[in-house]
């Protein structure tokens, strides 16, 4: 159809906020598009909302009930055919971490299968280009927002590293409700050549107080990973950081966790309250392990590393306070059966959508006044790599 290689030189020659723009005339001019809009997913994952020119002149559609959103959620090309245009979504996604739909209108009769695989790398190289062109406009940032963010949110959203990662060896997914006012729970991750480093925490707290002290736990966690030490080390220079801080007069909840890519074999240190769950086959079961001080309530704390394996097909859900302790109008937690159903009843989505279906799960067993607690449910499924998958 046309030289992907010249469309990603406009990309990377353009300005930050006109990479719609480059593709725009790109598409028009080599396959004749009559329409191209780019749609990113807003924060609570529930709208697909415009990246515009003049704000206020396209409204959003929802992710789940509009072909934008069939095409966000299937991760494939959806194709509609009107009476004046042949509609094609495209899913926008970075090594797993989905970002919006890339809408392209062609002339009634085009060849839709042979524009389809230009089309899939154009909003490959558009998706890399817009998280490179983030560092330096905030049009993609705001095009993300269905309403304002309270201040500790826009914190946290600004601390993550993603909502998603795909790998050969394994697939996470992670949400946060709510999204527009969250404050004290996050998570982190990291991927090296053969280990992934997460980490699910819960900061005390309310509010700017709450972000404030998530994001020093979350960058000493950082910074000592990036040092090369240990997972024990890791948190014992992070647990240093809040205890200097604060002095004991706030802590921070935190499950650290180290996989081996190639054996599946991981190393964990609970340091508070964050839980896992594992889906093996149709069991679901609570990964328990020793309870450690969380970080920053005492100076010094030792911290000691426990191991366990995680299987080819094995699902991990790891949820804070605000999903297990939320309970229902008969005053039952969530998280003594509930979430063992919601984990089984969601075995055959992607990971990418067990956090979000699992968090209306739970405002529907929560009932209807609002969580009191933030919720954070990330989900993880191993694969391994060809030497640890039976034959």
């Amino acid at each position: 159809m046309y030289e992907i290689a010249d469309v990603e030189q406009a990309l990377r020659k353009a300005a930050p906020h006109q990479l719609v723009g480059v593709v725009e005339d790109a598409l028009r001019k080599h396959c004749g598009a009559r329409r191209v809009e780019l749609r990113l997913a807003d924060y609570g994952l529930r709208t697909l909302q415009p990246v515009e020119r003049a704000p206020g002149a396209v409204p959003s559609v929802p992710i789940h009930d509009s072909p934008q959103g069939r095409a966000f959620g299937a991760q494939e090309p959806y194709v509609t055919h009107g009476s004046d245009a042949i509609l094609i979504h495209l899913p926008v996604t970075v090594r797993g971490d989905r970002l919006g739909v890339l809408t392209v209108g062609l002339s009634p009769g085009s060849d839709v299968g042979a524009a389809l695989p230009g089309l899939a790398q154009v909003c490959e190289a558009l998706g890399h280009e817009i998280l490179v062109a983030e560092r330096d406009t905030d049009l993609y940032v705001l095009a993300r927002r269905a309403t304002r963010l309270t201040l500790a949110a826009e914190m946290q959203w600004q601390l993550l590293p993603g909502r998603s990662c795909t790998r050969p060896e394994f697939a996470l997914g992670a949400h946060l409700e709510p999204a527009y006012a969250i404050f004290g729970d996050n998570y982190d991750w990291s991927v090296s050549a053969g280990r992934l480093t997460l980490t699910v925490t819960n900061g005390m707290g309310e509010g700017i107080e709450a972000a404030l002290l998530t994001n020093l736990a979350i960058n000493a966690l950082r910074n000592a990973r990036r040092a090369g030490l240990g997972l024990a080390d890791q948190a014992a220079l992070a647990d240093q950081a809040v205890y200097a801080q604060y002095r004991g007069s706030a802590f921070v909840s935190v499950l650290l966790l180290s996989f081996d890519l190639a054996t599946g074999e991981v190393e964990a240190v609970d340091a508070g309250s964050p839980r896992l769950w594992r889906l093996r086959g149709h069991s679901v079961e609570s990964v328990s392990f020793e309870a450690q001080l969380p970080l920053g309530m005492f100076e010094d704390s030792p911290y000691v590393p426990e191991r366990f394996t995680v299987l080819p097909g094995d699902r991990l859900l790891f949820g804070s306070d605000g999903v297990y302790a939320a309970v229902s109008p008969e005053g039952e937690s969530y998280g003594e059966r509930a979430l063992a159903r919601a984990l089984s009843g969601t075995r055959l989505l992607p990971p990418t959508h067990v956090p979000q279906a699992v968090l209306r799960e739970l405002a529907a067993y929560h009932g209807d006044t609002p969580l009191e607690d933030d919720a954070l449910v990330v989900c993880l499924d191993w694969y391994g790599t060809p030497s640890t998958v039976a034959v």
